[in-house]
């Protein structure tokens, strides 16, 4: 029997998308000339800061965006304050490493209108270690180590929503109580939606808590779980509704096929970067967050409506 022809999709709004596309190149989206640049005065102990958070999240964003180091965002910091006509001053390098550090980013996704679909996948980050031509020609000559970002995005908006940073060694499954507590309690989580590696007790019921459906498949050598607790039916009839339908059709009447939505943004999150510049765990943690709010931003400029057209 012949393998069907894989569906075609057509742009519906492609003019709209196309000047979103382009409006993502311009730094008036990142820049603001009427902001708040230095650090406002306060009553703390100790030497005060001379910049405020905005600024400082600006130069790292613009690092994100270029790919720079610390000390060519500087650089393009300050091109950017003399065209725009401010003799404002540039944190120095020393200082936007301190300050990223402890730097909270909020990466601003928009709240969802009805019941939030949330889509949960983790990716890995290379922080050191060779490039993979030269791994496969040669073979690595020293240990390449990584940086897992685990990532829940909103599936109507595309938006990131909640993001946990941590080491290689860390598991999908325990992460993910942290990812939903990111999510506002007064905003109703409509589904879950997430591969087998999240098929535990503790993420069924981190999800039962919340009230929401959870899509998530059994594992092959799944079993029903006897006792009692939180998300333990949903588990066995989804259990259940596999041995009786087989998994393909079980995907598609639960709808789990729009988990590969998170991993069309995993790819956009590489896009930026194939690996963390920072070193430390905090720093790193603050620079991957600033790439979140920078994917955000682009959403919230603009997303293509497709429509299935054969």
């Amino acid at each position: 029997m012949p393998k069907p022809a894989p569906p075609k999709y057509r742009t519906t709004n492609w003019s709209e998308y196309n000047a979103a596309l382009k409006r993502r190149g311009s730094l008036e989206i990142w820049f603001d000339p009427g902001m708040a640049w230095l650090a406002a005065a306060n009553s703390r102990p100790g030497r005060p800061q001379q910049f405020s958070d905005s600024a400082i999240e600006l130069c790292l964003t613009l690092k994100v965006l270029f790919g720079l180091a610390l000390r060519q965002v500087t650089g393009l910091v300050a091109s950017v304050l003399k065209l725009a006509g401010l003799d404002w001053p540039v944190p120095d390098y020393t200082t936007l490493c301190r300050r990223q550090k402890t730097l909270a980013v909020t990466f601003g996704g928009r709240p969802s209108s009805g019941g939030l679909h949330l889509l949960v996948d983790s990716t890995g980050i290379k922080m050191t270690g060779e490039g993979e031509w030269k791994t496969r020609k040669h073979g690595a000559s020293c240990r390449r180590q990584w940086r897992k970002v685990h990532l829940g995005i909103d599936a109507e908006t595309m938006d990131i929503r909640a993001i946990e940073i941590t080491t290689n060694e860390v598991g999908d499954a325990p992460v993910l109580p942290d990812l939903l507590a990111q999510i506002p309690p007064n905003e109703r989580i409509a589904a879950v939606g997430a591969d087998g590696a999240y098929d535990t007790r503790k993420c069924h019921a981190a999800i039962a808590e919340r009230h929401a459906e959870a899509v998530i498949p059994v594992r092959r050598n799944g079993q029903p779980w006897k006792e009692d607790g939180p998300g333990v039916d949903v588990r066995n009839e989804a259990l259940r509704a596999i041995k009786r339908l087989g998994r393909k059709i079980w995907k598609k009447w639960s709808g789990y096929h729009r988990r590969s939505l998170v991993e069309t943004k995993m790819h956009c999150f590489k896009l930026l970067g194939p690996r963390v510049a920072s070193r430390t765990l905090d720093r790193q943690t603050t620079e991957l967050k600033v790439r979140a709010k920078v994917l955000n931003r682009f959403s919230q400029i603009g997303t293509p409506t497709t429509i299935r057209v054969v």
